[in-house]
Protein backbone atom coordinates (compact mmCIF):
# COMPACT_ATOMS: atom_id res chain seq x y z
CA UNK A 1 0.00 0.00 0.00
CA UNK A 2 1.51 3.11 -0.90
CA UNK A 3 1.94 6.62 1.18
CA UNK A 4 -2.06 8.06 1.89
CA UNK A 5 -2.46 11.87 2.63
CA UNK A 6 -4.41 12.25 5.45
CA UNK A 7 -8.59 13.28 4.92
CA UNK A 8 -8.90 16.39 5.86
CA UNK A 9 -12.49 17.12 7.31
CA UNK A 10 -15.58 18.09 4.69
CA UNK A 11 -14.50 14.54 3.27
CA UNK A 12 -17.47 12.15 3.81
CA UNK A 13 -15.61 9.16 4.47
CA UNK A 14 -14.50 11.06 8.50
CA UNK A 15 -18.25 9.86 8.57
CA UNK A 16 -18.38 6.68 7.52
CA UNK A 17 -18.31 3.14 9.95
CA UNK A 18 -15.01 1.46 9.87
CA UNK A 19 -14.97 -2.46 9.34
CA UNK A 20 -14.34 -5.13 11.16
CA UNK A 21 -10.73 -6.64 10.12
CA UNK A 22 -11.40 -10.23 9.19
CA UNK A 23 -7.61 -11.60 9.18
CA UNK A 24 -4.27 -9.40 9.70
CA UNK A 25 -2.98 -10.52 6.23
CA UNK A 26 -0.31 -8.19 4.71
CA UNK A 27 -2.52 -5.90 3.55
CA UNK A 28 -3.51 -4.92 7.29
CA UNK A 29 -0.25 -4.79 7.98
CA UNK A 30 0.98 -2.27 5.22
CA UNK A 31 -2.05 -0.78 6.31
CA UNK A 32 -0.27 -0.41 9.68
CA UNK A 33 3.16 0.99 8.05
CA UNK A 34 1.10 3.62 6.29
CA UNK A 35 -0.23 4.87 9.22
CA UNK A 36 2.87 4.89 11.23
CA UNK A 37 4.52 7.05 8.02
CA UNK A 38 1.81 9.79 7.56
CA UNK A 39 1.50 9.96 11.64
CA UNK A 40 5.24 10.44 12.29
CA UNK A 41 5.29 12.84 8.54
CA UNK A 42 2.47 14.81 10.91
CA UNK A 43 3.70 14.73 14.33
CA UNK A 44 0.93 13.61 15.54
CA UNK A 45 -0.09 11.37 18.86
CA UNK A 46 -2.65 8.81 16.93
CA UNK A 47 -3.95 8.34 13.77
CA UNK A 48 -6.78 5.74 12.68
CA UNK A 49 -7.29 3.98 8.85
CA UNK A 50 -10.27 5.92 8.35
CA UNK A 51 -8.32 9.47 8.18
CA UNK A 52 -6.20 7.85 5.33
CA UNK A 53 -9.37 6.71 3.64
CA UNK A 54 -9.58 2.94 4.36
CA UNK A 55 -12.95 1.99 6.13
CA UNK A 56 -10.84 -0.93 8.57
CA UNK A 57 -10.93 -0.74 12.34
CA UNK A 58 -7.75 0.12 13.01
CA UNK A 59 -5.73 2.61 14.76
CA UNK A 60 -2.43 3.82 15.89
CA UNK A 61 -1.36 5.39 18.95
CA UNK A 62 2.23 6.28 19.53
CA UNK A 63 3.11 8.60 22.47
CA UNK A 64 7.00 8.39 22.50
CA UNK A 65 6.98 12.01 21.45
CA UNK A 66 5.42 12.61 24.78
CA UNK A 67 6.60 10.21 27.28
CA UNK A 68 9.88 8.31 26.73
CA UNK A 69 8.59 4.80 27.79
CA UNK A 70 5.86 5.07 25.38
CA UNK A 71 5.79 2.95 21.77
CA UNK A 72 3.69 2.65 19.24
CA UNK A 73 0.72 0.57 19.78
CA UNK A 74 -1.61 -0.92 17.02
CA UNK A 75 -5.20 -1.27 17.65
CA UNK A 76 -7.28 -3.94 15.64
CA UNK A 77 -11.33 -4.21 15.66
CA UNK A 78 -10.94 -2.34 19.53
CA UNK A 79 -13.62 -2.19 21.96
CA UNK A 80 -14.26 0.50 24.65
CA UNK A 81 -14.95 -1.81 27.68
CA UNK A 82 -15.22 0.87 30.41
CA UNK A 83 -14.92 4.27 30.84
CA UNK A 84 -14.39 6.54 33.95
CA UNK A 85 -14.27 10.40 35.21
CA UNK A 86 -14.65 13.51 33.17
CA UNK A 87 -11.67 15.70 32.25
CA UNK A 88 -11.59 18.53 29.65
CA UNK A 89 -8.77 19.38 28.05
CA UNK A 90 -7.24 20.92 24.82
CA UNK A 91 -7.34 18.71 21.96
CA UNK A 92 -7.03 18.89 18.23
CA UNK A 93 -6.80 16.47 15.35
CA UNK A 94 -4.85 15.67 11.80
CA UNK A 95 -7.73 15.64 9.56
CA UNK A 96 -8.33 19.30 11.40
CA UNK A 97 -5.23 21.10 10.94
CA UNK A 98 -4.57 23.92 12.90
CA UNK A 99 -8.00 23.69 15.17
CA UNK A 100 -7.61 22.96 18.95
CA UNK A 101 -10.45 23.25 21.16
CA UNK A 102 -11.29 22.07 24.59
CA UNK A 103 -12.96 18.32 24.63
CA UNK A 104 -14.50 16.96 27.75
CA UNK A 105 -13.83 13.00 27.64
CA UNK A 106 -13.27 10.14 30.03
CA UNK A 107 -10.14 10.43 32.20
CA UNK A 108 -9.99 6.36 32.20
CA UNK A 109 -10.60 4.04 29.63
CA UNK A 110 -10.24 0.43 29.31
CA UNK A 111 -10.27 -1.33 26.22
CA UNK A 112 -9.48 -4.86 24.56
CA UNK A 113 -8.01 -5.41 20.90
CA UNK A 114 -5.79 -7.06 18.57
CA UNK A 115 -2.40 -6.42 17.62
CA UNK A 116 -0.61 -6.50 14.81
CA UNK A 117 0.33 -10.26 15.79
CA UNK A 118 -3.07 -11.20 15.85
CA UNK A 119 -3.02 -11.54 19.99
CA UNK A 120 -6.02 -10.16 21.84
CA UNK A 121 -5.19 -7.45 24.87
CA UNK A 122 -6.90 -5.54 27.05
CA UNK A 123 -5.23 -2.50 28.77
CA UNK A 124 -6.22 0.06 30.69
CA UNK A 125 -5.24 4.11 30.30
CA UNK A 126 -5.37 7.02 31.95
CA UNK A 127 -4.60 10.87 31.01
CA UNK A 128 -3.35 11.28 27.14
CA UNK A 129 -3.17 7.59 26.41
CA UNK A 130 -6.74 7.47 27.49
CA UNK A 131 -7.50 10.11 25.24
CA UNK A 132 -6.26 9.43 22.64
CA UNK A 133 -7.32 5.84 22.38
CA UNK A 134 -10.87 7.28 22.78
CA UNK A 135 -9.97 10.06 20.18
CA UNK A 136 -9.01 7.56 17.61
CA UNK A 137 -11.96 5.20 18.60
CA UNK A 138 -14.05 7.76 17.64
CA UNK A 139 -12.86 8.09 14.21
CA UNK A 140 -13.84 4.00 13.52
CA UNK A 141 -17.29 5.16 14.61
CA UNK A 142 -17.77 8.30 12.52
CA UNK A 143 -17.20 10.73 15.54
CA UNK A 144 -15.40 13.16 15.47
CA UNK A 145 -14.15 15.73 18.23
CA UNK A 146 -15.95 18.39 17.46
CA UNK A 147 -19.25 16.63 17.87
CA UNK A 148 -18.51 17.12 21.39
CA UNK A 149 -18.39 20.95 21.56
CA UNK A 150 -21.37 23.19 22.78
CA UNK A 151 -23.46 24.71 20.19
CA UNK A 152 -21.62 27.85 20.90
CA UNK A 153 -18.53 26.71 20.27
CA UNK A 154 -19.57 25.27 17.08
CA UNK A 155 -20.95 28.75 16.06
CA UNK A 156 -17.85 30.30 16.96
CA UNK A 157 -15.39 27.86 15.00
CA UNK A 158 -18.26 27.43 11.77
CA UNK A 159 -15.85 29.80 9.12
CA UNK A 160 -12.87 27.93 10.42
CA UNK A 161 -14.60 24.56 9.28
CA UNK A 162 -15.86 25.96 6.44
CA UNK A 163 -12.56 26.60 5.45
CA UNK A 164 -11.18 23.09 6.19
CA UNK A 165 -13.99 21.71 4.01
CA UNK A 166 -13.69 23.65 1.04
CA UNK A 167 -9.84 22.28 1.57
CA UNK A 168 -10.56 18.89 0.99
Amino acid sequence: MAERPIVIYGDPVLREVSQPVDSIDREIKNLVSVLAGALKKASGLGLSAVQVGVLKSVFIVDLSAVDINETLRVFINPEVIETSGEVELEEGCLSFPGLYQKIVRPAKVKVRATDLDGNRFEMEAAGVVARAILHEYDHLEGKLFVDYLSPLAKTLIKGRLKKLAKVS
